[in-house]
């Protein structure tokens, strides 16, 4: 008895949207996409690049040649030299159409002015994509993404923004651990209001902004920007250890979590960042930082964090079993010792890095 075969039916791919992010990094230094768009620049030449959809630029497009081809460096070069839109498949790896007369919809606004302009904004708009536009005029690079438009800077034009940015990054970094030694002394003497919260956590946000500002840098300098990305990478260290003062001090009311009070600060404008109203408002507490003259305990997160010995999970535990860094400080050493992932010698260790850190807090506010 003959079996029938069944043919094995592999699902459709699912098309991805390419979003601002993705489109930099497609073309950015180091990639076949901006190898490229290198050599039609030093050609004096002008292309239009579309990345997307292939079916939706298919039928938002006329003419042309059908490829199938990889992409290659050279043969995008190569096709530039005619006048139509160069059509990629979503991930920029094959060429499936080359001197394509783009055909989008005259109803959808454009800003622009040129006609190779205002075909690929609204192109990128209606198909959804990725618009790559090289003026041979202007000598100029301009990317379109869905609703966004960005026109690339040269490299040594990226490279000195970012080196600016992580110049005043650092300033910031330098104020940011003043004014966490600060607190920590505050905390040690239980003395913390919730104007001392308020500014430490504007010191942090400030400088998680700026690090913030200067990720689009690093994406679009790709493979040029590994140095940047390092230095970032260090400078963000003590802004981590600063953002626990958050979940040190934020005040938990009708579900309000440390992710929403996170969420609120980090939803914050320039402007608003430096009201320390605002600041009080996300953490929970009221606008009005007069009215309250109640001092405020940490939970302990920041400076346990300090200590270099402890997991997350053993600070979680700790601050679970004693509620506050002040019954953590004064606590015995059995009841250390009692509580999850906590032995004696770590017990031991804890009790000792914590004087150690009151104090060189102590003596480093006698030398200053």
């Amino acid at each position: 008895m003959d079996e029938k075969k069944k043919r094995k039916v592999t699902p459709k791919s699912k098309s991805k949207t390419i979003d601002y992010r993705d489109a930099l990094l497609t073309i950015s230094p180091g990639t076949r996409i901006r190898e490229a768009i290198s050599m039609m620049l030093q050609g004096q030449l002008g292309a239009l690049i579309c990345i997307g959809d292939t079916k939706k630029l298919a039928g938002l497009s006329t003419g042309g040649v059908e490829l199938n081809a990889v992409c290659t460096p050279q043969l995008l070069y190569e096709l530039s030299k005619m006048d139509g839109a160069i059509i990629l498949n979503e991930d920029a790896t094959q060429i499936l159409y080359a001197n394509r007369f783009l055909t989008p919809s005259n109803a959808i606004s454009s800003l622009e002015t040129g006609t190779r302009h205002i075909a690929a904004e609204r192109t990128a708009k209606q198909a959804k994509c990725a618009v790559v536009c090289v003026s041979e005029r202007r000598s100029s690079v301009t990317l379109y993404v869905q609703n966004m438009r960005h026109a690339l800077d040269s490299l040594p034009t990226l490279l000195n923004k970012a080196t600016q940015a992580l110049q005043t990054l650092e300033k910031y970094i330098t104020s940011l651990n003043q004014s966490m030694l600060e607190l920590s002394t505050r905390e040690f003497e239980d003395m913390v209001t919730i104007f001392d919260v308020a500014k430490a956590v504007q010191r942090c946000q400030m400088a998680h902004l700026i690090a913030r500002e200067i990720e689009p840098y690093i994406i679009e300098l790709g493979t040029e920007g590994r140095l940047v990305k390092l230095q970032l990478e260090e400078l963000r260290i003590p802004i981590a250890e600063a953002r626990l003062v958050i979940k040190d001090y934020y005040k938990p009311k009708n579900g309000f979590k440390y992710e929403n009070a996170l969420q609120k600060l980090d939803d914050l404008s320039h402007n608003e960042l430096l009201t320390l109203s605002a600041i009080s408002q996300a953490l929970g507490y009221g606008s009005n930082l007069r009215t309250v003259d109640t001092y405020l305990t940490p939970r302990g997160y920041r400076i346990l964090s300090q200590t270099k010995r402890l997991t997350p999970q053993i600070v979680e535990n700790l601050v679970e079993r004693f509620g506050t860094l002040q019954q953590i400080v004064r606590a015995p050493k059995d009841e250390l010792v009692a509580v999850e992932g906590v032995g004696e010698v770590l017990a031991e260790r804890v009790r000792l890095s914590l004087n150690n850190l009151r104090s060189q807090l102590a003596l480093d506010r006698s030398r200053s």
